[in-house]
């Protein structure tokens, strides 16, 4: 009994340090001129577009797009500057978050 008492507990912490190492990494994208819900679908669609992306969220009124994408897939300032202007508009700030 004890043995499988220490199996499980090992298990399970294997299992917990794998999954915090699989977290998904989160990007904030602020962008000049996101002020209309018009504005914000075509950025949407251009950057739920992207390898990877798992969901975002627009905050108009902060100015700034929250992207959370796949574990093990990151996105880079450079991808992330060209699918904005693609949209019309200009990456003010690229942010990498925890």
């Amino acid at each position: 009994m004890r043995w499988l008492m220490l199996a499980v507990f090992l298990i399970s912490t294997v299992a917990w340090s794998a999954s915090a190492l699989a977290a998904s990494p989160v990007y904030r994208l602020y962008v000049d001129g996101l002020a209309c819900p018009f504005c914000a679908y075509g950025v949407e669609k251009n950057t739920l577009a992207l390898d990877g992306v798992e969901k975002l969220d627009i905050d108009m009124e902060g100015g700034f797009i929250t992207v959370v994408m796949k574990p093990g897939k990151t996105l880079d300032e450079e991808t992330a500057r060209r699918v904005v202007a693609d949209s019309g508009f200009t990456l003010r700030r690229f942010e990498a978050r925890k």
